[in-house]
């Protein structure tokens, strides 16, 4: 069956991270993303795995505020998997690797937020897994900076992965 060695990645796609205050670059593109990427996966029935940021006590991502909530525009269903998370890597001090070693996944499709931080980690240490990466160009995203734009920090990452650890695709040339 199709679809059955890859699995989707979603990183943090938490209430918390579409606050006004800050806005997070293209939320509602980085959303309508996502939906497709879950929708493709499901037809294949390739696990869909949703990494939870656990943040210090009164940051947006809080446990068990709702601020930490998996955004309602991309609800999981019962067949998915929710692992939470206290590091950028999702991998590190996590079960996402026995997870995605029981289900005999080879290839990782990666989008979510926040660009140059926790799903810059979690690229370079599924590569460094030995898995196939695949960067959903068009599916994470950040913030504007001091010194960058979040379109600047967004590019540059898309072509460092592509250059080193990660194919990066558009959304529209995923196949599960």
């Amino acid at each position: 069956m199709k679809g059955r060695n890859t699995a989707l990645l979603i990183i943090d796609v938490q209430l918390g991270s579409f606050r006004e205050a800050e806005p997070l670059y293209r939320r509602n593109e980085l959303l309508k993303n996502i939906q497709v990427l879950i929708s493709r996966a499901q037809m294949v029935q390739a696990p869909i795995i949703f990494m939870m940021f656990n943040d210090k006590p009164g940051k947006p991502l809080e446990r068990g505020t709702s601020g930490w909530e998996i955004h309602p525009d991309i609800i999981p269903t019962e067949k998915d998997i929710i692992i939470e998370k206290n590091h950028a890597d999702s991998f590190h001090e996590t079960n996402l690797h026995q997870e995605l070693d029981i289900r005999g996944v080879k290839q990782i499709i990666i989008t979510g937020i926040q660009t140059e931080v926790c799903v810059d980690a979690t690229c370079r240490r599924a590569y460094s897994l030995g898995y196939d990466v695949i960067l959903v160009k068009d599916g994470h995203s950040t913030y504007d900076t001091r010194i960058l734009k979040a379109s600047q920090i967004i590019d540059h990452h898309n072509e460092i992965q592509n250059q080193w650890f990660a194919c990066v695709k558009n959304t529209n040339e995923i196949e599960f």
